[in-house]
């Protein structure tokens, strides 16, 4: 590839790099096109006939003899720039390609991505940080928010529904880094979850029964772990003529029933002025006249009030928390207890916990990228001060195999969860042998 224009791009070792001095052209063409816009006129003209004036000045400018490009590379470059004004500028391959999970920019020239679980560097770059700079400032505008050294951190939704984090200078002390949680339309389902290893058939069945059962489910991992998907996954067994408030930071949940009114919470302005957060939506949710109340994920004093709702008519509700373990989430839950504002003795709020949370889902992504449902327990009550927890279904790991992918089996512990004859009595016909102590799979 020709390089053309002013600039010349050296890596540590004295040597153009031809990717980075691409996007370096690009950024110079892409001025020249600002400059030439008339922006008057151009608030005049229709979208499409817009985008057709921009796409004839891209080509223009990518033929001159100074830019210097080869057609096949003037092709490229004419699409690249007006993905500079339209979408994602160097990201939108990677914003376009549905196995990208999480796109992570550190710097200029330091691109990861996650893919079935697992990081990888890829060998996409801009120009520099000010090129960079530019692309989030662009998206956060687009957001209605606003980031720069005053604000120089900032949480923003991208139109698609993506979750995108922005840190700039002076917090940044590397350049501009962006992070985007990217979310997609095609949600796993149970099936799919079961053929890629993450439970069997009969912990889905369990599962499907204890919604269907409306029994309150509490799931637990790590960041990037599933959660929401395993939430996605749950929510499809809820009755059509059921009322369902969704409660979430950034909305990613897609129920499928008739009635559903979805709420997302609001970041303050500029002023700090205006915020609204997930324990005022969850107050106003019970005004609402729900069946059941899902919060994306509990952060917070919204905790409580999630609980009381459990308590008080509302069986059937979820949520998730980030947590380590079974035992780790029911601790995150009496902090966030604490957190409320509410001052009650700790064995007064571990009854209530107990009392509201009848099931206890923990999923985790492994060291080889798979995400898997790792316990499924019981939660039976407080004795002693200590929660009693039994464990229904568990993933039980014996180590990696040669390709990195996690070995072990999941069991049925033999355990009969109490609340079985609660189901039984709702009419929900659950087979006993379900729940024989053996291997599954």
């Amino acid at each position: 590839m020709k390089i053309g224009l002013t600039m010349i791009t050296e890596n540590k070792n004295n040597t153009v790099d031809p990717r980075q001095a691409f996007q370096e052209l690009k950024t110079q063409l892409h001025h020249r096109m600002i400059d030439a816009i008339d922006l008057s006129k151009a608030g005049e003209l229709e979208e499409i006939e817009l985008r057709n004036q921009l796409r004839s000045l891209a080509s223009h400018l990518c033929t001159l003899d100074a830019v210097q490009l080869s057609s096949n590379d003037r092709e490229v470059m004419v699409k690249e720039l007006l993905d500079e004004i339209y979408g994602y500028g160097p990201l939108e391959a990677l914003m376009a390609d549905p196995d990208v999970t999480d796109i992570l920019v550190n710097g200029a020239d330091t691109i990861y991505v996650e893919k079935f679980g697992r990081l990888q560097l890829t060998d996409v770059k801009f120009a520099n940080d000010a090129h960079l700079l530019q692309l989030i400032q662009r998206l956060v505008g687009r957001a209605g928010r606003r980031i720069d050294e005053v604000s120089p951190m900032v949480d923003a939704k991208l139109p698609d529904g993506s979750r995108l984090n922005a840190v700039i200078p002076p917090l940044a002390l590397k350049g501009p880094t962006l992070s985007i949680r990217r979310f997609t339309k095609n949600v796993l389902q149970f099936k799919d979850m079961i053929n890629t290893g993450s439970l069997t058939n009969e912990m889905a069945e369990f599962l499907e029964f204890a919604v269907h059962g409306r029994m309150n489910v509490l799931v637990s991992g790590g960041t990037g772990a599933g959660k929401t998907t395993l939430l996605n996954n749950l929510s499809r067994f809820i009755s059509d003529d059921e009322r369902v408030i969704t409660i979430e930071q950034t909305a990613e949940l897609q129920l499928q029933q008739r009635d559903v009114v979805s709420m997302e919470m609001r970041p303050a302005n500029v002023e700090g002025k205006g915020e609204i957060n997930q324990r005022e939506l969850l107050k106003n949710s019970l005004r609402m006249r729900p069946d059941r109340i899902i919060v994306g994920e509990a952060r917070g004093g919204e905790v409580l009030d999630l609980l009381q709702a459990m308590n008080t008519g509302h069986d059937g509700s979820m949520s998730t928390v980030h947590a380590n373990d079974t035992k780790d989430a029911l601790s995150r839950v009496e902090m966030m207890i604490a957190l409320s504002g509410v001052e009650l003795p700790m064995s007064i709020a571990k009854q209530y916990i107990a009392s509201a949370v009848n099931l206890l889902v923990h999923i985790t992504r492994m060291s080889s990228g798979e995400r898997k449902i790792i316990r499924i327990s019981e939660l039976c009550g407080v004795q002693d001060g200590q929660y009693e927890v039994e464990d229904i279904f568990v993933y039980r790991s014996t180590g990696i195999d040669e390709n990195g992918k996690s070995q072990g089996a999941f069991y049925a512990t033999g355990y009969e969860p109490r609340f079985l004859n609660r189901l039984v009595a709702t009419g929900h016909d659950v087979p006993r042998e379900l729940f024989e102590s053996r291997e599954l799979g």
